[in-house]
């Protein structure tokens, strides 16, 4: 492998798309609460009766970003083999819509994180996190935030091995009557990591 990370500008977006960014979700983190919450929310981990592929990218793929946001203040960084796109990473703050942020200029949003499976557990994810991390301290951002939802429990494993902290879990963000039951029924989770 002749790995290499590179910041890359919009207009290269269409290599980071080539990486794929999904998942088979074999088990999930069930929310169990205490006293009906006042006892405090345990996560443990279940497995599912019926394995399944998450992808991130069903509904578009990173092209979206572009047209939605004011993508000038995002880093956008991809790791190749050779030519190859084989994992990538985006980084948002100071972002006008994006509720991510909080309304903070001191905060980062790690916005997307993906690595092919053929490459997975050779730490590139770590040296990802890594860039995304100096290129936030970069803009003086005191913290970064990453979302991810109790399906994805080897992205909450990472988060937690890379030094972050669980500081929200929000039961019902993707609560709503038009949502597929799948997707209602997940858990957001928001991890935090001070820079």
């Amino acid at each position: 492998m002749d790995l290499r990370i590179e910041e890359i500008g919009a207009d290269r977006i269409s290599e980071y798309a080539q990486v794929p960014i999904r998942f088979k979700v074999r088990s999930i983190f069930v929310v169990e609460e205490a006293d009906k919450g006042l006892g405090g929310l345990e996560l443990r981990e279940v497995k599912v009766d019926k394995p399944y592929v998450k992808d991130y990218d069903a509904e578009g793929g990173p092209e979206r970003w572009l047209r939605h946001f004011d993508i000038t203040n995002w880093g956008f960084f991809v790791t190749y083999d050779g030519d190859r796109p084989v994992a990538g990473a985006t980084i948002a703050y100071n972002t006008e819509g994006v509720n991510m942020l909080e309304g903070r200029d001191d905060l980062a949003v790690l916005w997307d994180i993906r690595v092919h499976s053929d490459y997975q557990g050779k730490g590139i994810g770590a040296m990802l996190l890594g860039k995304t991390v100096e290129w936030a301290r970069s803009k003086g951002c005191s913290q970064l935030k990453i979302e991810t939802q109790n399906v994805n429990v080897p992205a909450c494993r990472f988060y937690a091995r890379q030094g972050c902290h669980l500081g929200q879990i929000h039961r019902y963000a993707y609560y709503s009557p038009w949502a597929e039951p799948e997707v209602r029924d997940e858990v957001m989770l928001n991890w935090y990591l001070d820079l």
